[in-house]
């Protein structure tokens, strides 16, 4: 195994970081124990929600199964919601371009990487939660962590050493089928096991060094993703060596194929709703932590007479957070009819196929305990809606025009400026009166979102939401 925590992109890391990187992964390996030597066999099992896609789940088995035609691996974590999404997006996509895609979580297993994964996932949860109720910490920590602290390469030196814990489980995986990862820690594992032909889709707008995985192809989804990982201009105090032109590429945003296939006709009924004064459509999201309750109850407080005289159509989706969509019930009480659907995915897509060509109404909640129904419940929901609020995560690059709430750690910021950048965003909204007063002047003016949906077609035409079948692409060698 190549040791790249000491030197990355040419760049020589400092002796104390290196100790402390080393220290990190020896502190796992007393906590959990070392299973170097493991033989985990792999065995696979279809994914209900994703079965259109045929997506298989890669799990231990007794004994190896065999990989079928035209593999595909997606490599990935759960992290909140966002690195699911586009994992899905990648399925999506090489489904499309006549791949067999399988899904590799690496938190997901009995071994000592995943249960690392878990302890970090566990934290970093609690963390933003945290920075939704305090504003001291936000401001003094959880800010400056998520857009400088994790900037700094150093930061990519630990990484580098504790995902060397994940190798054991690539033991049994064939090391040259295509392999996307959209987390670095699947990127980097991946690296360490020999894989040959990795793709790292780097989520964010903001470049950082927790996203380096030298060995890889780094895909971005932005030019200002682009020249930030060219040049790691303020990775370090001095200047550094940027990632080179063969392993670094802008391809454009992460977005499902089903959510492209018909984009022209979605935006054209979203103009349609507008111009006849029908209710607008608007989907609200929880994040993977369930922070920001309050919030929420304020947008909603704000959409109810809105509702109530049939000018919005309300879908709320509180993901796998079974609490939130109890708390958002009890707020909405018995003001406006609640539509439910709490793990009642058949219910929910067929009432989505229902709305497609007819007119929604009231306030619809859904919620999943099944975390792939809880993610791509808002896939599914994307294409009837009319204006997505949101906070500026993964979903900034998604083709619905979206209204940005505040962002969760510093580095979110650089998705919103990037939407109202390209047109199919507004400003980001911290405060929720302003949030409320510009649901406002997308209501009333309704030259506003048929805008966008005009924007949103010229930026598909531009090839601007293909980036998922280019990492496709990249990782099975098509040009």
């Amino acid at each position: 195994m190549k040791d790249r925590t000491s030197v990355i992109f040419g760049n020589q890391i400092d002796a104390k970081t290196i100790r402390a990187a080393e220290k990190s992964k020896a502190g796992y390996l007393k906590k959990y124990g070392d299973d170097s030597g493991a033989d985990y066999k792999i065995a696979f099992q279809p994914i209900d929600a994703l079965r259109d896609m045929a997506v298989q789940n890669i799990v231990f088995g007794e004994q190896n199964a065999s990989f079928g035609e035209n593999p595909l691996i997606v490599g990935n974590i759960r992290m909140g919601f966002g690195h699911y999404r586009i994992s899905i997006a990648m399925a999506s996509c090489a489904r499309a371009l006549g791949f067999t895609p399988y899904w590799l979580d690496l938190a997901s297993f009995d071994a000592t990487g995943s249960k690392m994964i878990r302890e970090q996932n566990e934290m970093y949860s609690l963390a933003s939660r945290i920075s939704q109720k305090s504003r001291l910490f936000n401001k003094l920590v959880w800010e400056p962590l998520n857009s400088e602290g994790f900037k700094k390469i150093t930061y990519n030196a630990k990484d580098q050493k504790n995902s060397e814990l994940l190798v054991p489980i690539f033991k049994n995986i064939p090391k040259d089928i295509p392999y996307i990862a959209t987390h670095v820690w699947p990127s980097q594992a991946a690296v360490h096991a020999g894989m040959t032909h990795v793709v790292n889709a780097i989520p964010d707008n903001w470049p950082m060094g927790l996203h380096l995985s030298e060995g890889a192809f780094h895909a971005v989804q932005t030019p200002f993703a682009y020249m930030g990982y060219k040049t790691l201009d303020g990775f370090a105090k001095k200047p550094l060596h940027g990632i080179p032109e063969d392993s670094l590429r802008a391809v454009g945003c992460f977005v499902d194929h089903e959510l492209l296939v018909h984009l022209e006709e979605d935006n054209a009924l979203r103009v349609e709703r507008m111009a006849s004064g029908k209710p607008v459509r608007i989907l609200i999201n929880v994040g993977g932590a369930g922070a920001g309750g309050k919030t929420f109850q304020e947008i909603i407080d704000h959409l109810i007479p809105y509702i109530k005289r049939g000018a919005v159509a309300l879908f709320l989706n509180t993901g796998d957070h079974a609490g939130v969509y109890e708390q958002l019930l009890a707020h909405i009480g018995d003001r406006v009819p609640v539509r439910r659907f709490q793990d009642d995915y058949d219910a929910l897509t067929s009432y989505i196929d229902t709305i497609r060509h007819a007119d929604a109404n009231g306030i619809s909640l859904i919620c999943n305990s099944d975390i792939f129904r809880a993610v791509y419940s808002t896939n599914r929901l994307m294409p009837v809606c009319d204006l997505m609020i949101t906070k500026p995560s993964e979903l900034s690059y998604y083709p619905i025009p979206k209204l940005f709430m505040k962002h969760i750690g510093g580095h979110e910021v650089y998705g919103a400026i990037h939407g109202r950048e390209f047109g199919d965003s507004t400003d980001e909204y911290p405060k929720t009166p302003d949030l409320c007063r510009a649901i406002d002047r997308l209501l009333t003016d309704r030259e506003i979102l048929p805008h966008l949906c005009r924007q949103i077609d010229t930026l598909k035409a531009q090839g601007y939401y293909d980036g998922a079948y280019e990492c496709v692409k990249i990782a099975a060698g098509i040009e």
